[in-house]
């Protein structure tokens, strides 16, 4: 199993991004997905989870700009960021809870992909 983001990049305060991750591999099951980002001197942050059945969470903090969802498959997951500021500015991470053929459910990680929010 493997998870691969895109959608990153550079964008300025105030635009909006959208991330996206799709996970690969064959007979898997999925519990949850989500999005964690690790800035620079700081811990690594839950942004959004999203449950199989499509349930969103997210942290107080991140509420009202960042939305989460999932395509029919579920195997794909998006990431909605509006009003973008600096301190947004972080390494984004997909994260997925999930279990194939070969192994039971553990946690896997994408490789991560890059915001920078600067003018």
């Amino acid at each position: 199993v493997d998870l691969v983001e895109s959608g990153g990049g550079l964008v300025q305060p105030g635009g909006s991004m959208r991330l996206a991750c799709t996970v690969s591999g064959t007979d898997f099951m999925i519990n949850n997905m989500g999005w964690y980002r690790h800035a620079p001197g700081k811990q690594r942050e839950m942004v959004a989870l999203i449950s199989n059945n499509g349930l969103p969470t997210y942290p107080a903090s991140g509420k009202g700009r960042f939305t989460i969802s999932q395509d029919s498959t579920k195997s794909t997951i998006y990431l909605q960021m509006n009003d973008l500021n600096p301190e947004d500015t972080a390494l984004y991470l997909c994260y997925g809870h999930i279990k194939d053929k070969d192994n039971g459910w553990l946690i896997y990680w994408g490789l991560g992909t890059q915001v920078t929010v600067s003018s």
